[in-house]
């Protein structure tokens, strides 16, 4: 049985364009459905998480992480009776707007744009306007919402940093998404030897656990138990509730994360590889405003075409457009792989 608090179908705002119901699935199944059939959504399994282009057989990639992501959020949803549909609809499209190389690959790409470039908002642009040659995925207005509202700042993003009106169910794909980069970030930034287990403040480990499971149970477990309004089991509780932690790990939590983007993330776009991934994005950039008869995403009439041909890119395709520009710059990027 749904939460009263759970999002239903049935209240859904609609689509942009109305359509003939199915009748086997609800609308939130569908969408889900057209995410996971669209071309974005391949396209993300040669996309870099963090370590970029990575070699080893084992590194996270933007689809197992947006995998990972759907896995972590259906299980709060199920836990605190929401709508499962949505919250995976939400989950698995909410970062197939991302650009080759990962974040280094948006911060570069927001600086060529003066409008700023962010991947939520892309992923967002991407199943309105840009998907299925112009026409979009004609998509829910409650997914919509959630993938447009599932980034967060720097900081305790569980404070006053929630997007207004964000259904519960968009809440746990935004909470699924820090617990799945957080966790799979930490293990790969181990296994490269960027970081090892004693370089963690003390005391994050001995909260969240020290194997990569029993942290993911330890976040998963304290949200269920300090979100447990959201189920509406107690009828005493009379206002809209939000997903939270605890005290205690809600601290380990952002000091997690804050430890990964001082020693894994920002050192990551600094060292020789990062420096060479930003030479690719500005020279494919510079590329297709030369030659603007080469892009191949739908030109809206809005100027952005160049920056959503350059952000479509899997880091593969993004090196064999470069190959045939710039061979050396190409070799260079291999050669820092190494």
């Amino acid at each position: 049985m749904f939460s009263p608090f759970a999002t239903k179908v049935v209240q859904s705002r609609g689509r942009s364009k109305e359509e003939e119901p199915c009748p086997l699935r609800t609308d939130f199944q569908r969408d889900r459905d057209r995410i996971i059939h669209s071309k974005p959504f391949r396209r993300l399994k040669h996309k870099t998480q963090v370590f970029i282009a990575p070699t080893g057989d084992h590194y996270v990639t933007r689809l197992t992480h947006t995998l990972e992501v759907a896995q972590v959020a259906r299980t709060i949803a199920r836990a605190l009776n929401l709508n499962e549909d949505l919250t995976e609809a939400i989950a698995l499209g909410h970062d197939i707007g991302h650009t080759p190389f990962g974040h280094i690959g948006e911060e570069e790409i927001a600086k060529l744009y003066p409008k700023g470039f962010r991947h939520a908002e892309q992923s967002l642009r991407i199943v309105e306007l840009l998907e299925k040659n112009g026409a979009g995925l004609n998509l829910t207005w409650e997914v919509r919402h959630g993938i447009a509202s599932h980034s967060k700042s720097r900081g305790d993003f569980f404070g006053k940093t929630v997007p207004e009106g964000l259904s519960l169910e968009g809440q746990a794909c935004r909470i699924a998404d820090a617990i799945a980069y957080l966790n799979h970030d930490l293990v790969d930034a181990f296994r490269s030897g960027v970081i090892c287990p004693d370089d963690l403040p003390s005391g994050i480990l001995d909260v969240l656990g020290q194997r990569h499971s029993v942290r993911v149970a330890t976040m998963v477990n304290d949200i269920v138990q300090n979100s447990w309004s959201a189920t509406g089991a107690d009828s005493s509780y009379e206002s809209h509730p939000q997903l939270v932690m605890g005290p205690s790990v809600r601290e380990a939590v952002n000091n997690l994360r804050q430890f990964m983007f001082d020693n894994v993330y920002e050192p990551e776009g600094q060292g020789k590889l990062g420096t060479t991934a930003k030479e690719i994005i500005l020279l494919l950039h510079k590329y297709y405003v030369d030659n603007p008869h080469e892009i191949t995403t739908p030109d809206i009439g809005d100027g952005r075409s160049v920056i959503d041909q350059v952000a479509s890119m899997t880091d593969l395709y993004a090196l064999r457009q470069v190959e045939s520009i710039n061979p050396g710059l190409a070799n260079r990027f291999r050669e820092a792989l190494n």
